[in-house]
């Protein structure tokens, strides 16, 4: 259906079992069917978290706007960014080579989220938009930095992805904004590691820690933690010091491991208490620190 072709929801519409299906042809056309619905509609793209949100009566818009039709390119390089199309399947994320090649710790995240449908139909936007503090593909862009990019009403915008995580399932998208992609900056020759503790496959993340080791005159050391707060938040790089002063001693990154989990209050939930997630923290970002700087010398 075409936004020419809309027919607004009868008023008096019950929301757990009636809602309008529109196919968006265009990214544009999405923005254009958001403003017609005034808030009321969500975007449906590979739907592996609305859809089950729409069962669990979690979620009760007028109108379902379908992207799929959109097409996504390649995930690409340009002015030594990569850039990716929200319509992206994670699937692509694994196998595409420029993946592999300049963003290689999103490529291994990939492998846990959910499971091999999950893969096959979910949507690189799809989980930015989501924002689900334990997500993967959240994690691992504000480990890699670059910027979100949005289209709205006033045309294309970006927003650094620092900023775009604001809580629980929300970002700093308006709710007439769709994701189209992100630019993320080439790995180079950045170290990397990735954890994520899950109490059975397919599982939600209890904790996730990401680890990318650049060039200090590229970006430095970026820790990145999921599930220990309402988004995915980047460790404060006071708490780095240590393990940057010495790299290579694994008692430095101890001490830069234990002040990181120390200064968190995560929540105690059914999963977890506050304190497991504080020792997970403390462990294997231990790990993974020493991981990152087992070579000779520093990145």
């Amino acid at each position: 259906m075409t936004v020419q072709e809309v027919v607004p929801t009868p008023a008096g519409r019950t929301p757990a079992t009636c809602f309008e299906y529109q196919r968006a042809e265009s990214w544009a056309d999405a923005v254009e069917l958001l403003e017609l619905w005034d808030g009321e509609a969500k975007i449906l793209a590979g739907g592996q978290s609305l859809i089950p949100m729409l069962n669990l009566r979690l979620a009760f818009p007028a109108a379902l706007i379908d992207v799929n039709p959109i097409p996504a390119a390649d995930p690409r390089v340009e002015r030594d960014h990569l850039v990716i199309d929200a319509n992206t399947r994670h699937r692509v994320l694994r196998t595409s080579e420029a993946v592999r090649t300049h963003a290689p710790l999103l490529a291994h995240a990939v492998q846990f989220i959910g499971n091999v449908r999950v893969r096959n139909r979910g949507t690189f936007g799809g989980t930015l938009s989501h924002a689900d503090p334990t997500a993967e593909i959240a994690a691992i862009t504000l480990a890699t930095g670059g910027e979100i990019l949005l289209l709205g009403p006033a045309g294309e915008r970006s927003v650094p992805v620092d900023d775009f995580f604001v809580t629980y399932l929300t970002t700093a998208a308006e709710p007439n904004e769709v994701v189209i992609g992100a630019r993320l900056p080439v790995a180079g020759n950045a170290r990397w590691a990735f954890h994520e503790v899950v109490r059975r496959y397919s599982d939600f993340a209890t904790v996730s820690v990401s680890v990318l080791a650049r060039p200090a005159a590229k970006g430095g050391l970026r820790v990145v933690l999921g599930g220990v707060a309402d988004r995915p938040i980047a460790v404060d790089q006071g708490l780095l010091e240590p393990v940057l002063t010495d790299p290579g001693n694994p008692d430095r990154a101890r001490e830069s491991a234990d002040a990181i989990a120390a200064s968190l209050d995560p929540d105690t939930d059914l999963h977890a208490t506050a304190d497991y997630r504080r020792r997970l923290v403390a462990v294997h970002t231990r790990r993974l620190l020493a991981q990152v700087f087992s070579e000779e010398g520093a990145p």
